[in-house]
């Protein structure tokens, strides 16, 4: 008969808001195995799978600490509950991480006190999100969290005394095989129970398979980014009065799933590294900074069918993706990733898209310039299933037709993602020559402006970056040491004609004015590139790109955010 052979979690420390999903690893009469849920409404040789969910509530209250979310606290800032800051700000596990934290933790005490001098609202001012002009904004819960009904309709049970047991007390909270923890939850365990039960008899076959959580955490909160404007960026950029055209664009490598691993990233908690977690915040990051254009780099083809297309869909946008070449085995599934590039539909209308495969190209090369003999091993150096995808949008806001009448208002958008090992330089620098000169062209065939957004691996200074932002690499580059198939040479053909300019490296020649001050102590002043874009335990530097049309050619003002 069916049976069930392992239950586990991603992750044993559940977070409010965050879907847990049980993997439930099952066997069939016949004896093959397979994980696919198994509802009364189909039954595999008369039995399907029963779930149910209980909160263990032990009589003494629990409170988390705020730093460590996965202990129990120990002591409480009294400041906070003078200052009205959130009370789960205010614990704490230990006076060793009180202290520890006092550097950040009296951050909040300042900024309340500011907040209420200001405006009465310090919990805005902490913990809201901010769009682009700085307007303070939150998602409501049905925006930026799973559905909470935990598979029945609301209230969800009666508050009556499942079971009973040494100062515990069991409540039923959920019957399907997800749930999603609430506030309630907050420093409980949770029993996922899962039993094969009879059709016919509705009764349960064999013994019931549990597993306990930790206790639930809240959900972190992350102070909001604050964006600065600078007033008078038409210098560099054009005019940012509204009427005359102004957008914003957004570029992130959101790291996928695949590459979200405990080996990878050793000093993140395992909840941290979880989708569930993750998603929601990415979500809740990307809409609250309400770009007009948002390029996303890693997305798993999956996540993007299922979660970020239909989710951004509902503020507004229109998604466009193209994955990679080839596909990675996870240990589960086989999954892939990509680019994907969303505009809001009251602000553009998609007019074009192209489609970059750099395997293809490569494969071009090789039939063009490498003997036979060395094409495979050509190929193995060149294919790296990187691509990008380049969209023509026209926009539905602006002054159109003053100086020409008739003439459409169009933006070429490229997205892409170039992630080659860092001793390869030469195929790096290979497939940004290869974007440029397909942009190249299409700007040449019907001058359209260009955006050129993505997380290209490489750090100011660099010739990737060189080529991108000045238009052509210094012969003597010392990246061009490195050329075994000989495609960077000539280095002559190193260049390219379109005027791009750095969204960061612009404001240096803004020059004065309100913000100004702000953005120059977060950028390197040798390259007027930001101090960094990616920060890891290994690595923290810019590799995060977006470059722009820097003539008038693009009579849009840009203020950017690129988080890698």
């Amino acid at each position: 008969m069916l049976s069930v052979l392992r239950v586990h979690l991603p992750s044993d420390i559940p977070i409010v808001g965050c879907e847990l999903s049980p993997y439930v690893l099952l066997r069939r009469p016949d004896l093959t195995v397979f994980t696919d849920d198994v509802p009364e409404s189909s039954p595999v040789e008369g039995h399907f799978l029963r779930y149910k969910w209980y909160r263990i509530q032990s009589d003494k209250r629990v409170a988390i600490c705020s730093i460590h979310p996965s202990e129990q606290a120990t002591l409480q800032c009294l400041g906070c509950v003078k200052a009205k800051i959130p009370v789960a700000k205010s614990y704490h596990c230990s006076p060793k991480c009180f202290s520890d934290a006092w550097q950040h933790h009296r951050v909040l005490h300042e900024r309340a006190a500011s907040a209420v001098a200001e405006n009465g609202n310090e919990e805005d001012e902490m913990f809201g999100r901010f769009d682009s002009n700085n307007n303070n904004q939150t998602l409501s819960t049905s925006q930026s969290l799973p559905s909470l009904t935990n598979g029945v309709s609301a209230p969800l049970y009666p508050p009556a005394v499942t079971q009973r047991n040494g100062g515990e007390t069991w409540f039923e909270v959920g019957r399907s095989k997800t749930y999603t923890p609430t506030a309630d939850d907050i420093g409980h365990v949770l029993k996922f129970e899962c039993v094969v039960v009879d059709v016919e008899t509705k009764s349960p076959v064999g013994s019931s398979n549990t597993i306990l959580t930790s206790r639930v955490i809240p959900a972190p909160s992350p102070s909001p980014r604050r964006l600065i404007s600078v007033t008078n960026a038409d210098v560099a950029a054009g005019n940012l009065d509204s009427s005359m055209g102004n957008f914003t664009v957004l570029s992130y490598n959101i790291l996928s799933d695949t590459y979200a691993t405990s080996d990878l990233y050793g000093y993140c908690p395992s909840w941290a590294l979880s989708w569930p977690y993750r998603r929601q915040n990415l979500l809740r990051e990307i809409v609250g900074y309400r770009a007009d254009i948002v390029c996303l780099q890693e997305v798993q083809s999956n996540h993007f069918e299922e979660f970020f297309a239909p989710e951004l869909d509902k503020h507004g946008y229109q998604a466009l993706y193209k994955k990679k070449t080839t596909e990675v085995f996870n240990g589960s599934i086989m999954t892939i990733d990509g680019c994907a590039t969303f505009f809001r539909r009251d602000r553009f209308s998609h007019v074009k898209k192209y489609e970059v495969e750099f395997n293809k190209a490569a494969q071009s090369l090789t039939d063009a310039l490498v003997p036979s003999a060395q094409k495979k091993t050509a190929l193995n150096r060149l294919v790296k299933d990187n691509v990008a995808l380049i969209v023509v949008l026209e926009a539905k806001f602006g002054d159109h037709g003053v100086d020409n009448p008739g003439k459409r208002q169009l933006v070429c958008v490229a997205n892409t993602h170039v992630n080659v090992q860092q001793d390869l330089k030469d195929v790096k620098l290979w497939e940004v020559h290869t974007l440029l000169k397909g942009l190249e062209k299409i700007a040449a065939s019907a001058d359209i402006p260009m955006l050129v957004c993505g997380d290209f691996n490489s750090v100011p200074g660099s010739a990737p970056h060189a080529l991108l932002a000045i238009g052509k690499v210094d012969p003597m580059h010392p990246d061009l040491a490195v050329d075994p198939l000989g495609i960077l040479r000539p280095t002559a053909k190193l260049t390219h004609t379109l005027p791009l300019v750095s969204a960061y490296s612009s404001f240096a020649r803004i020059g004065g004015g309100l913000g100004y001050e702000q953005q120059k102590r977060r950028v390197d002043p040798a390259t007027n590139e930001p101090l960094f874009t990616n920060c890891t335990r290994d690595f923290i530097g810019t590799i995060d790109y977006i470059f722009y049309s820097g003539t008038r050619q693009l009579d849009c003002g840009i203020l950017i955010g690129a988080f890698g």
